[in-house]
């Protein structure tokens, strides 16, 4: 190898960890305000495109005219990115119903498409779905729906 490679390649080296530096107070930022790490964002990606996407979009754009009740009486699949309500609700509600389904967290005679996947996935699967959801939200939803689940926290120490 000859020398000018030898200096590319320790320059190169050097910017990568400069660059890595330069990123460690926003990476520790994102750990520390309780920010799913982005192994587990990729994890739960994976999981939506397994499980949820086929109803849910793989964009997370929800079934078409989602407000409207179908032929069956039962509600389209919302949308989970910003445009739908998912950021409305807390994060154990999301648990819930992911883990329970619709039906099971709304009760009475609410019957929903929405079954429950906690035979399916693990706890931490779940989490990662939601993470990965969560991920997808502009800042105003991701603060909103944080603020919700600080709440809910709150009423259930």
């Amino acid at each position: 190898m000859s020398a000018r490679m030898v200096l590319f390649s320790v320059m190169g080296i050097a910017l990568a960890g400069f660059g890595l530096v330069g990123a460690w107070p926003w990476l520790a930022a994102q750990t520390s305000s309780g920010d799913a790490s982005f192994t587990t964002v990729a994890l739960g990606k994976t999981l939506y495109a397994k499980h949820c996407a086929t109803c849910h979009g793989a964009n997370l754009e929800g079934q078409r005219d989602w407000k409207s009740l179908l032929s069956s009486g039962r509600m389209p699949a919302p949308p989970h990115d910003a445009s739908g309500h998912t950021w409305h609700h807390a994060d154990g509600v999301l648990f819930r119903i992911t883990e329970e389904g619709t039906a099971a967290v709304v009760g009475g005679s609410y019957q929903s498409d929405m079954r429950g996947f906690g035979d399916i996935m693990s706890d931490d699967d779940i989490r990662a779905v939601i993470a990965y959801i969560k991920s997808t939200w502009p800042e105003r939803e991701r603060e909103y729906q944080a603020e919700m689940s600080r709440r809910e926290r709150e009423t259930t120490q």
